[in-house]
């Protein structure tokens, strides 16, 4: 029975791709800030979202790595091919714009949280030595090699629940929220749940997972053209589909775990501004215990090395399918210098918006408010092509899927919407 349970562990451990990587990857330092500070503000009333929005994600993320399966090139690739160009360059943009943000949000973040364990240590040069770092990886290590380390890497989220099942925490009033939603409509009740929604709906998941896909195909001797009979596709999209709903899953279980460890601490004792995400992960230690708040911040710089590349490939993968420059983690630096020039290129202005004065938790709460206005509209042309049997055959959208797709772009739009206005007034 024992060698039964660990053969199905093991074979689903080795199911697990670029679902898993791309879920974990959600999690970023921006998540994590948006996470605690939505806890700290407002205890337990925003926990509901961690439950309400994993069908949401999962349909978006299965639709999109469908997109990848079934056609053999990345997002971008098939809005070029199908939409004009006007509407790809658009859709470009605003991902570069959102996605560089996102990425020098996260190097800020991942130096503060440094310093939390390290405190002499210069924040200029972690920035600089975490863009590096995070550059070597995903140039020069074998494609097959860096997937292996995505996937492993996702062990550190697990930080997060340890963290805070170490906390004095009432499950009672935990259940409650999370299954009786409750929502205030203030100003920065709104803006909040935007960055809620987009730091879990995230554009650069999008194409990512759609890559990855083909990616993933082309790792195992496949052509890239992905031709293959209906029956391997359909064998294809059911362990597609257990690695997409597991890292969902597993992103929004983060999620939950974080809001009601800020809760049950930094709300309870009235602390309910966060400068940074290290800074609650220093808040936490007078109530969690100083393991508690190391396991925090620890998990802030391994979220970082997870996200940054996803972050920046997406970017390259979305340009280069722009231009038809030779693309894919899989091919060397001298085969796709345009590629990997992109990636470092992203990176660097990164770095570079680290030191132009930007408020870190402003900077972290409003690249994810940033990717929540971006999401409805690339939300938008993936339910469309996902739907379109001339593009999918067989494999279009269900019509529950479907349902869930239109949902999730009508939802993200409504407070894409609500957030402008909130700023605006």
């Amino acid at each position: 029975m024992r060698k039964e349970i660990e053969k199905n562990i093991k074979q689903y451990w080795k199911s697990l791709g670029p679902g898993l990587t791309t879920g974990a990857a959600d999690d970023d330092p921006s998540g994590i800030a948006t996470y605690s500070q939505t806890g700290a503000k407002y205890g337990f009333g925003f926990t509901w979202l961690a439950l309400f929005t994993i069908p949401l994600m999962s349909v978006v993320q299965e639709m999109c790595a469908r997109i990848g399966m079934v056609t053999g090139q990345g997002l971008a690739a098939n809005i070029k091919k199908h939409y004009s160009k006007k509407v790809l360059y658009f859709c470009t943009a605003l991902l570069l714009f959102a996605n560089t943000f996102n990425i020098g949000a996260d190097l800020g973040a991942m130096s503060q949280g440094t310093q939390l364990i390290f405190p002499h240590l210069n924040f200029a040069l972690l920035v600089v030595l975490f863009a590096i770092l995070s550059l070597v990886f995903q140039i020069f290590i074998p494609y097959k090699t860096y997937a292996k380390y995505l996937k492993y890497l996702t062990f550190v989220l697990l930080a997060y629940i340890f963290s805070a099942l170490m906390v004095d925490m009432d499950w009672y009033e935990v259940l409650r929220h999370t299954f009786v939603p409750s929502m205030s409509f203030s100003k920065d009740s709104i803006i909040l749940l935007s960055a809620i929604l987009g730091t879990t709906i995230s554009p650069y998941l999008f194409f990512w997972q759609t890559s990855q896909e083909v990616e993933e195909h082309i790792l195992s001797g496949e052509v890239d053209e992905l031709q293959k009979d209906e029956n391997e596709i359909n064998s294809d999209i059911k362990k597609m589909r257990i690695d997409v709903w597991s890292g969902m899953f597993f992103s929004n279980l983060v999620m939950f775990f974080i809001i009601i460890a800020c809760a049950s601490t930094l709300f309870k004792e009235g602390i309910t501004n966060i400068g940074t995400a290290a800074d609650a992960a220093k808040a936490l230690e007078p109530f969690a215990g100083h393991f508690a708040s190391l396991l925090f911040a620890i998990g802030i710089i391994g979220t970082g090395f997870l996200a940054i590349p996803v972050l920046a490939g997406a970017n390259s993968y979305a340009v280069s399918e722009c231009f038809n420059w030779k693309e894919g983690l899989y091919r060397k630096w001298n085969e796709a210098i345009a590629f990997y020039g992109v990636i470092v290129v992203a990176v660097g202005l990164g770095i570079l918006l680290n030191f132009i004065g930007l408020d870190p938790i402003k900077a972290l709460i409003y690249s994810a408010v940033l990717n929540g206005l971006v999401a409805p509209v690339i939300l938008f042309l993936i339910v469309r092509l996902s739907s379109n049997e001339e593009i999918m055959g067989k494999f279009k959208s269900r019509p529950i899927t479907k349902i869930v797709g239109w949902i999730a772009v009508s939802l993200m739009a409504i407070v894409g919407v609500a957030t402008i206005i909130s700023l605006w007034l």
